[in-house]
């Protein structure tokens, strides 16, 4: 693939991400979902009124940013409420988030192509990401978990950019590595994961090394060995080149670096975003405001029904048992007007059902954890096995560069979701999306490889799988947009009593 079609592509993932997060942004001319909270934060940063926050407050910030530039647009000014507390359209405290949203496709190709140097491989990973629904969803409404996102694998994608610098080169990424991950964690405090997973790459790639200095040398004849040493003129192996990745670097980093740039740096960034609200809301302190968080999200009780009907435990995510609905209203017929503050009718009377559905392209995710199993068993077969079989700590010298892409995307996947298994608060399939963003570029990964193959049913299953995400994507889609649906259209794609 030439740097031009490359360009092409990602030109061509930014404007169908862009287009699908803008259309109709204003239809729904309320509050929806925890827009109640960011929507408000945001405005009420811009006219002064304290409150308590019950995160960090970089999304709110950047919500009330754009409530202000919005403010100051001599356009989309059509329809307004005064639900967050001034009068404002919902374009005011939506479009950052759309726009941020669309760029989240272009940063995962980014982020994949400076991990592996494939074109195809990065296009499909920032494809199959503008082709989910619970992004596409949370883009469109002045919700925060978009942001925890794009700072992390902002993070990553820098921490790349330095492991192939050097000297001042390499500071100089990691310094704005640090910053973005701390952007992540001003945002949430899971946004702590994204940088729990540069440290797992970190021990895991010393530890890799380690075991490789166990490695006994092969015992070869003195011939073999001068045969091995220089290839004939006409071996194949001549002119290969064992591809590389940035992350072969990582043990490059040392102590002074990881210190300063991956825990201070962050620490201190964190510690940044907080003043402002501070100066604000002056009740507490520091300290003190932290404790009042800590106690608020233990007090939501654990992954009950009776404590909120949403509730769903980290091991029913990867199979998407529980999404949430945002909206849902009902309407008699489709001239009827958008039901925005009146109530549901009732139960069997409507006739039209508008609802915003949080739930993630299905096929993606579900191939997306196979994919995630099956990098898994390869780390297992690359890693663990010659150990087993040679029953001595083996683990070859060159590990090819599949093998780093699968610790790469393993290690980032387990660092986002398995802190949750301890979360005694009651979750919800939003707090899946830092993890889910792995199993894009996984089952990405493995369509590559199956285009790439020499196996005809292999680059058939590979075509397979992209048409079905495709087309499942526009299935679910009008529950993604919030389009009207008929009750039967409606009861066509919730597959399971459990969706609703």
């Amino acid at each position: 693939m030439t740097k031009n079609l490359f360009r092409l592509g990602m030109l061509g993932i930014f404007i169908l991400a862009f287009c699908l997060r803008f259309w109709g942004l204003d239809r729904f001319n309320t509050l929806v979902f925890d827009e109640v909270y960011f929507a408000k934060y945001g405005n009420n940063y811009l006219t002064n009124t304290p409150f308590f926050n019950a995160h960090p407050p970089l999304s709110q910030y950047i919500i009330g940013v754009g409530i202000w530039i919005g403010s100051h647009i001599p356009f989309w000014q059509d329809t307004v409420n005064g639900l967050a507390g001034s009068v404002l359209s919902p374009w005011h405290y939506r479009w950052v988030n759309a726009l941020t949203g669309s760029f989240i496709p272009l940063v995962v190709v980014l982020l994949t192509y400076q991990l592996s140097y494939r074109r195809s491989f990065a296009l499909l990973a920032g494809f199959f990401t503008a082709c989910d629904g619970l992004f596409l969803v949370e883009s469109r409404y002045a919700l925060n978990n978009i942001y925890i996102v794009i700072f992390g694998l902002l993070g990553h994608w820098f921490l790349l950019l330095s492991l192939e610098k050097q000297h001042q080169k390499r500071w100089f990424w990691l310094v704005l590595a640090g910053i973005s991950f701390g952007a992540s964690i001003g945002t949430k405090w899971n946004g702590l994961w994204f940088l729990a997973g540069v440290y797992g790459m970190w021990i895991g790639a010393w530890l890799i090394r380690w075991l490789q200095s166990f490695s006994p040398r092969p015992r070869i004849p003195l011939f073999k060995y001068l045969g091995y040493l220089v290839p004939p003129e006409n071996s194949p192996d001549k002119n290969i080149i064992q591809p590389q990745t940035p992350l072969q670097n990582i043990t490059q980093l040392n102590i002074e670096q990881i210190f300063s740039c991956l825990m201070i740096i962050p620490g201190l960034v964190y510690s940044l975003i907080w003043i402002p609200h501070l100066q604000l809301d002056q009740r507490f302190g520091f300290i003190a405001v932290h404790k009042e968080i800590f106690g608020f999200h233990l007090r939501m009780g654990g992954n009950l029904p009776s404590i909120h009907p949403y509730c769903a435990a980290w091991y029913k995510w990867p199979l998407l048992t529980r999404p949430m609905a945002y909206y849902y209203k009902t309407t008699q017929s489709f001239q009827d007007p958008l039901p925005v503050f009146e109530p549901n009718l009732p139960s069997g009377a409507g006739k039209v059902i508008y609802d915003v559905h949080a739930l993630g392209n299905p096929f993606l995710w579900w191939f997306g954890i196979a994919a995630i199993l099956f990098l898994l068993g390869m780390l297992f077969v690359k890693l663990v096995l010659p150990s087993i079989k040679k029953q001595y700590l083996f683990i070859p010298k060159n590990l090819h560069l599949d093998t780093w892409i699968a610790f790469f995307i393993v290690m980032n996947y387990a660092a986002n979701l398995l802190p949750w298994v301890k979360v005694t608060r009651c979750t919800f399939i939003y707090h899946y999306m830092c993890a889910v963003i792995f199993t894009f570029i996984a089952i990405a990964w493995f369509v590559d490889q199956c285009l790439r193959s020499y196996y005809q049913q292999l680059r058939v299953l590979g075509v397979t799988i992209t048409f079905v995400i495709i087309a499942a994507f526009i299935f679910w889609m009008p529950i993604y947009l919030g389009l009207p649906l008929s009750p039967a259209d409606y009861g066509m794609r919730m597959w399971f009593r459990s969706w609703i």
